[in-house]
């Protein structure tokens, strides 16, 4: 099946991908002389056209299935999401021409749904209480009812999410480290970054440190992310693959946050501000070691779907 895809949608597929990759100093001042040798650098992934690294694994599975011919102008993809992965499909549907419907959270942030609705997306919402779990429960739920109308995309189960991350994020990442990358951090929500650059990370070196990062409970304000001893574990997870595990704290993330805003006028969103936080306790680890590193974390957006939260007016 030929599929023709409109100029706009081809220009914005071109644009995902090759974010910048930012050096992070300053957040290791604490540690001293022993962290001279130390780095942090964080990939902007808010540098995407839809504003998030899930601008990857989304148009991974958009182009999968449209190449396959399972989505159209007739047929739409639907999926469960909490939120940056169903504004990546809305962007694309409205780009390429084909419907979107999206099982959310209804707590996600405002800023979310003012984006989604500038989308045209369709919103199916589901109960605060039940997390992405129930969003997941709600898109199976409509899928098997309706198989005709939906191509169910299924981001946790969808080989093409993390295979986007080792086909671009992990390639990225060693070329503009110049192979000079020791450790790897990410946090796990459907885990494919953090499945697909540890991956093909550990085929380009095997010695570099693949450290994920998850809530450290499941009742959490780390949006995106899943503690996953109490979730619905995605198929595309293997907790194998990581050497190390940081469970985070949803105050430290805050606190973070806060503290990049105003100390160093970089404004990020929740989950970047945790993958921060944890490539923080990564440094304090080498520099008690007296090793030196180089340590890439994945910042998946920035704070402007965010700023109506209220923990940015806390004093710390």
């Amino acid at each position: 099946m030929i599929t023709t895809v409109k100029p706009l949608g081809s220009t914005i597929l071109q644009r995902i991908g090759n974010t910048p990759l930012i050096r992070l100093d300053g957040l290791t001042a604490h540690l001293g002389e022993s962290a001279s040798g130390i780095q942090i650098l964080g990939k902007a992934e808010w540098a995407n056209p839809g504003g998030s690294v899930k601008d990857r694994a989304a148009s991974a599975i958009v182009t999968d299935a449209l190449d396959r011919g399972l989505i159209g102008d007739e047929k739409g993809l639907l999926d469960a999401t909490s939120g940056n992965t169903g504004i990546a499909y809305a962007m694309l549907g409205a780009a390429l021409g084909f419907p979107v419907t999206l099982c959310m959270p209804s707590n996600v942030s405002p800023e979310r749904k003012k984006y989604l609705a500038a989308y045209g997306a369709n919103i199916v919402w589901t109960s605060p209480a039940d997390g992405s779990d129930g969003a997941i429960r709600k898109a199976r739920e409509l899928a098997a009812a309706e198989p005709g109308h939906y191509y169910y995309a299924d981001q946790y189960s969808n080989d093409e999410n993390w295979r986007a991350h080792y086909r671009t994020t992990a390639n990225e990442i060693w070329k503009q480290t110049e192979g000079q990358v020791t450790h790897f951090v990410a946090g796990l929500g459907t885990s494919g970054t953090f499945m697909g650059t540890s991956r093909r990370l550990k085929e380009l070196n095997p010695a570099i440190r693949c450290v994920s990062m998850q809530p450290d409970s499941a009742f959490n304000g780390l949006e995106g992310l899943k503690h996953m001893a109490t979730a619905i574990v995605p198929r595309i997870y293997d907790p194998a693959l990581a050497d190390s595990n940081i469970d985070m704290d949803t105050e430290i993330a805050y606190r973070t946050a806060r503290t990049l805003g105003r100390k160093h006028g970089l404004l990020v969103g929740i989950s970047a501000a945790a993958a921060i936080a944890a490539a923080v306790q990564v440094a304090e680890q080498e520099a008690r070691a007296h090793r030196e590193a180089v340590i890439v974390t994945i910042l998946p957006d920035s704070a402007e779907k965010y700023m109506s939260d209220r923990f940015w007016q806390e004093l710390d």
